[in-house]
């Protein structure tokens, strides 16, 4: 019987549990409130162990390549998603499991469980756990945390109700007009009403998963952000329009999209910010502790205006955790002005709405006026995903070192490990120096003064140490210098072009950089972790 209570549990747990997913994700979408798997998804992130952490991120990119799903960030996001919702799938089946398995048949609990009290009991008592997890680890809600708080309690007291009842009608015989035989003992004739119960409550629960999951697709997409435009920033008077070099068919677009700019973070759904609640707390060590709206930090300071490349330091040679827009902000030096750090104060501590933190080191602000609070991207307000409404930019530094969704600034005396630097990424998170083949245009091939010539196109970059040489290897063959294309600035991407002569075979493309400076591309592979990947990228083609 034990065996059978077991299974029971955990289907009539998984069950209800996908519904009870389906009806929060209503009710996000309808009123903004909490969508508990993803929260706890978010808190379980943040407490298992960076190397654990690691090692599920390299995995995930490898099956997003392998089977070629898409843009690495968007398919990684769609892959937190599903694991989010899997894991609170299998909770609530090993939760109905135990359920089950521990209900007793003496009359005095079967009193209480015609009642419904055990079920409800565990259905208050796992509400009021991930009440708790969602107060801290949700950043999407608008509603008042003790109203979330109230609703997922009582949405799971219903669930542990819904459990208790579906375990009363399936312990408790039914009768049934049916005259036992040899061949068909009373026994099966109940095994037949609970696999029928079973069937009645799958449907019933897959309809009402189906049904809300539909439900909230649709208000879902009619939910739309709208890009508020500042004045001042011109994005698209790109000041390389007149350079007579032609990017290769097939390269990436030198300025990326807004849509396509990759988003990496901590989260599985997207912070949420009130701009109207808002402010930029500065403090700690300095002479005047100040609240920033955005409007003083727009409105007071002059504004700074830079095209950027910015890279995620996992991403792999060649991938496309990498994207350049034009960023609008106010140099950092503006706010240790205003607030006037103590001469003990050596590093700030940047605090943001999703729990993520980093340090930064004073000096290095002071001698580098490019390093910006940014409030803009592409001549717009920043959108929710790419960190509204504040983020920094620090020049010759990865993703990891730059903190969106900004809150908190405070001012101390000694340095301590960020969040991915606790987790085992590199302290400081320098720039590498990397250069890709996008494309061998086969198909563009051009005949010029009787030969044949084959485009080669891609990209390098050095951060704002800058590319002054690109080179392409076929085979075995001799490095041979593309042609290069005046970057938008001195701390975007460039892109190159070499105009292989025509051979027709198998070959295999190889390219290096050199930085602004002399220095070589370094050419030994390295993974991601710790530092950035690093070595000589490499293309096939057939001509």
């Amino acid at each position: 019987m034990t065996q059978s209570k077991i299974r029971q549990g955990t289907l009539v747990g998984a069950f209800t549990t996908a519904a009870l997913m389906a009806i929060f994700y209503v009710a996000e979408q309808a009123a903004d409130l909490p969508f508990p798997p993803f929260d706890i998804f978010q808190w379980i992130s943040r407490i298992l162990p960076g190397f654990l952490i690691t090692f599920g991120i390299d995995r995930m990119i490898d099956v997003i390549r392998a089977l070629n799903l898409g843009q690495t960030d968007d398919a990684a996001k769609l892959a937190e998603k599903m694991m989010a919702i899997t894991l609170v799938l299998i909770i609530g089946a090993a939760l109905g499991a135990i359920f089950f398995n521990y209900q007793t048949t003496d009359e005095r609990h079967r009193k209480y469980s015609r009642i419904l009290l055990p079920g409800a009991v565990m259905g208050l008592l796992v509400g009021v756990a991930v009440s708790f997890i969602s107060d801290r680890y949700n950043f999407t809600s608008s509603v008042n945390n003790t109203l979330s708080g109230v609703w997922i309690t009582v949405v799971f007291i219903v669930w542990g109700v819904i459990l208790n009842w579906a375990y009363n009608r399936l312990t408790t015989p039914t009768p049934v007009p049916m005259t036992a035989t040899p061949d068909m003992p009373e026994k099966s004739v109940q095994v037949l009403d609970r696999r029928r119960f079973l069937l009645i409550l799958g449907g019933a629960t897959a309809s009402i998963t189906v049904i809300g999951s539909g439900i909230g697709a649709y208000l879902n997409s009619m939910k739309e952000e709208v890009l508020v435009k500042i004045t001042g920033a011109n994005p698209k008077d790109f000041p390389n329009l007149n350079d007579k070099l032609v990017p290769v068919p097939g390269t990436r677009p030198e300025y990326t999209p807004l849509e396509d700019h990759y988003r990496i973070d901590i989260n599985v759904s997207i912070p949420e910010v009130d701009l109207d609640t808002w402010k930029l707390a500065v403090g700690g060590l300095v002479e005047n502790p100040t609240e920033f709206t955005l409007d003083d930090i727009r409105n007071n300071y002059e504004p700074t205006y830079q095209y950027i490349t910015m890279s995620c330091i996992s991403n792999r040679l060649g991938g496309d955790l990498i994207s350049t827009t034009h960023w609008t902000g106010t140099s950092f030096q503006h706010i240790l002005n205003e607030v006037k750090p103590k001469p003990e104060a050596k590093f700030a501590r940047i605090e943001s709405v999703d729990g993520f933190w980093e340090y930064l080191d004073l000096d290095l602000v002071r001698n580098d006026e490019r390093i910006m609070l940014t409030y803009a991207w592409d001549g717009a307000l920043l959108e929710a995903k790419h960190g509204f409404p504040l983020r920094i930019h620090i020049p010759n530094r990865y993703g990891m070192k730059q903190p969106k969704w900004i809150t908190k600034i405070d001012f101390v005396e000694e340095w301590d490990a960020g969040y991915w630097v606790a987790r085992g990424w590199d302290k400081d998170a320098l720039i590498k120096a990397t250069s890709v083949i996008d494309t061998v245009a086969v198909h563009d091939v051009y005949e010029q003064n009787g030969s044949k010539f084959v485009p080669v196109g891609g990209m390098a970059w050095a951060g704002p140490r800058g590319i002054s040489k690109v080179e392409v290897q076929v085979d075995e063959g001799d490095w041979a210098e593309a042609e290069l294309r005046q970057p938008l600035s001195d701390k975007t991407w460039v892109i190159w072009r070499y105009d292989w002569p025509f051979n027709e075979g198998d070959h295999t493309f190889h390219v290096r950089c050199t930085e602004g400076d002399g220095t070589p591309q370094i050419t030994s592979t390295e993974g991601t972790r710790p530092s950035g990947a690093s070595g000589i990228f490499k293309q096939e083609a057939s001509l």
